[in-house]
């Protein structure tokens, strides 16, 4: 018996609608990352909705089944040897809509599951600005929101009024833009609930000018960093009046590689993964190479550079 038919089997789900919970036993993580690694999960769950999210939370509580919540897989990075328990993935709950379209068009609500380009393809169509710093954010707005995820051009703190997530035990849980505690990548969200939904204050702007600024910000990242490789985006925040790159390409550390975990040449806050060495590509790796330049940095500047990406499961045996 697998980990993750054991696991089902104890468990012990209740009743519920067929299709109500998407359920996969010993699923590969790397499907699920855009680094494209990571061991396999006990038992991947994407439930259809916050009811059937709330029944699933209940009963691995009840039953002492440790839970990860994963979004679109853009900020993680996950230890070759996997994740117990149940893994919960918030993909097929991804509604976008106005609750009054007319009297209030400004008010958006979206779920946690909706990709962040999807969010801003509607609050584009409805002709509503504040998201267009989301051009240049790949993933979901669960995991937008629990990072305060941003560019340049903005962050969700602009934008978010009320958080919504559920307990452990599947209780629902509201917070308005103070109690999240939005900063610099990270807020008071906690990491033991899973946020399910979010209320938005935008404010209009014609479509022609959010299309604008936003082509602008995607060129601006195609030019600035490197493509056709397996990677999460910058590695590390940017510490207070300095920038995580700049640091590390003065350390001298650009191209340097571990196993097929690279500093990327073209930017060096990115650490990648290459696909066409002799090397397999592993989680440990990437975790080595973070350390590796963590401690040069430290040594070149005196700078303790702090991880942006999520690293998850457990090592390999």
């Amino acid at each position: 018996m697998t980990r993750g038919s054991a696991l089902l089997a104890d468990l012990a789900l209740p009743e519920l609608p067929p299709g109500a919970i998407e359920l996969r036993q010993d699923e590969p993580m790397r499907r699920h990352t855009t680094l494209r690694l990571g061991g396999p999960a006990d038992l991947w769950a994407r439930p259809a909705d916050e009811a059937s999210l709330a029944a699933l939370l209940a009963c691995c509580d009840r039953a002492g089944v440790p839970v990860c919540f994963v979004g679109g897989g853009s900020n993680l990075l996950v230890r070759d040897g996997g994740i117990r328990g149940v893994v919960i993935n918030l993909g097929r709950m991804t509604r976008v809509w106005q609750p009054d379209p007319e009297g209030a068009p400004e008010q958006v609500e979206v779920e946690a599951g909706a990709t962040t380009g999807k969010l801003l393809l509607a609050a584009t169509q409805w002709q509503l600005g504040g998201l267009e710093f989301l051009g240049g954010v790949p993933g979901s707005v669960g995991g937008g929101l629990i990072m305060n995820a941003g560019t340049y051009l903005g962050e969700f703190t602009r934008v978010v009024t009320e958080v919504r997530s559920r307990r452990r035990d599947g209780t629902l849980v509201r917070r308005d833009h103070a109690a999240c505690g939005f900063r610099y990548r990270a807020s008071d969200l906690p990491a033991d609930e899973v946020a399910c939904a979010a209320s938005l204050r935008l404010w209009p702007r014609p479509r022609a000018e959010i299309e604008a600024e936003v082509a602008s910000l995607r060129e601006r990242r195609k030019q600035r960093e490197p493509s056709g490789v397996d990677n999460n985006g910058s590695t590390f925040k940017n510490p207070p009046g300095e920038f995580a790159g700049r640091l590390i390409e003065a350390a001298g550390l650009k191209g340097l590689r571990i196993g097929a975990a690279e500093v990327s040449p073209v930017h060096a806050n990115w650490l990648v993964i290459r696909r066409d060495v002799d090397e397999p590509a592993r989680a440990a790796d990437l975790l080595a190479l973070i350390g590796r330049v963590r401690e040069a940095v430290q040594a070149a500047h005196g700078v303790t550079l702090e991880l942006e990406v999520k690293v998850v499961g457990e090592a390999a045996q």
